[in-house]
């Protein structure tokens, strides 16, 4: 746990800089922000496309992995829910359920709580030596899932306060050509995945995202063309080819296993990656401007909107009781608590649509709460399973083919 620990203080030391940087003589902190979103974008390519490359799908159970979807963006939906109606009816002033725009902007507020990290929540389980568990296989799936679930809701969304723009189609289109593109060539693309090369991809999807979103902005500043590099760095690491007989999965219950080429050099490399992009993710977070008087009322909030939040990733629970005992099912459920990037760009999106007040400083400081508590979340977690049965670990598929996984 030293390595969750390390990952944990430096989220913790980003989100005190994250509060200092807008202060920073010089107006070098919004430069120094433009520089640490690319750095941060950078991060989480290369760590989603070493989860592409060990993702494995069973093409013949197309009905288990659609079950996995609909779980994922449950798990999605009620979190948002709970804290749009939250925000709402308890911290938006009375009379705000009767406002169609405070109800627009609570909805698109309250997604920051959807997503879980993905970056994050890999990053931290294998620190934590966890792997070779069906809930790491597991999780690996719906975290994905239910981060695409929230980038493709974030499209209606804006729909409600802006309206009808031909770029939220080209949005929708890219992400279901990404999509087709990983099923049609699921591990078929013999290119190098060693650190450099994928360093090299990971930093041309950067370029190509940031270009086409500059681009658009010169079009229309008010509604640009994002597309978020999560999905095209795990549809790379999907379509990545494995050299003949190269098991991605045969190490993974090796201490400080994580996901990508297996070589200790590599494994060194994604571990200072992943440390960075910690420190990245806490740094990202908006700046939080609260009047002295406010701080009492808004503490209460910021709890309170972060345990509805993490109640409703609790569906998972009540799922895959044929494949984990309830104690992995807990553990899955607890996995699935990190926020992190995502859910930062939620934020973001709603600031530029002159979203301001004690709803978004709630949801940032429940985002910073949520962020700093994520070492505890994976020792609660490793502790869940420590205390599991112990069966062979089965190797099956991540849709919902795999026996529960243990901790060794």
């Amino acid at each position: 746990m030293k390595r969750v620990l390390l990952f944990s203080v430096l989220l913790a030391a980003g989100l005190v800089g994250s509060q200092l940087l807008p202060g920073m003589p010089g107006g070098a902190g919004p430069v120094v922000g433009v520089a640490m979103r690319v750095a941060t974008m950078l991060c989480l390519a290369f760590i989603m496309i070493h989860v592409g490359y060990e993702f494995e799908l069973d093409r013949a159970r197309v009905r288990g992995l659609a079950a996995d979807y609909g779980i994922a963006a449950t798990a999605a939906a009620f979190p948002w829910i709970f804290a749009a109606l939250y925000f709402v009816f308890v911290v938006l002033p009375p009379g705000a359920a009767l406002s169609p725009q405070a109800w627009k902007e609570a909805l698109l507020t309250a997604r920051f709580a959807a997503p879980t990290s993905a970056g994050i929540l890999f990053s931290m389980l294998a620190a934590a030596e966890l792997a070779a568990t069906w809930l790491y296989r597991k999780a690996r799936v719906l975290a994905i899932f239910d981060d695409l679930d929230t980038v493709l809701l974030m499209i209606p969304l804006k729909i409600l306060l802006v309206g009808w723009r031909w770029q939220l189609a080209v949005v929708v289109a890219i992400m279901a050509v990404l999509l087709w593109a990983a099923w049609r060539w699921l591990h078929a693309w013999k290119i190098p995945v060693s650190w450099p090369w994928v360093l090299g991809y990971a930093a041309a999807i950067v370029g190509v995202t940031e270009l086409v979103h500059l681009g658009s902005t010169l079009i229309d500043e008010s509604v640009p063309i994002h597309v978020e590099v999560l999905l095209p760095a795990f549809v790379l690491g999907c379509v990545l080819g494995r050299p003949a007989g190269v098991d991605p999965h045969a190490d993974d219950a090796r201490p400080g296993h994580q996901d990508g080429p297996a070589s200790a050099t590599e494994q060194r490399v994604a571990t200072v990656v992943s440390a960075l992009f910690m420190l990245l993710v806490g740094l990202s977070m908006p700046a939080i401007r609260i009047d002295s008087g406010a701080w009492a009322g808004l503490a209460w909030h910021t709890v309170a909107v972060t345990v509805l939040a993490n109640l409703g990733k609790m569906f998972p629970l009540l799922c895959y009781r044929a494949e984990a005992g309830w104690r992995e099912r807990l553990a899955l459920c607890i996995g699935m608590w990190p926020r992190g990037e995502v859910g930062a760009g939620v934020l973001v999106v709603s600031i530029g649509y002159g979203i301001g007040g004690d709803m978004l400083a709630v949801a940032t400081l429940s985002l910073a709460l949520n962020l700093l508590l994520t070492g505890v979340f994976i020792a609660a977690v490793k502790r869940l399973l420590a205390g599991a049965a112990r069966p062979a670990l089965g190797r099956g598929h991540m849709t919902g083919a795999s026996a529960p996984g243990t901790v060794t």
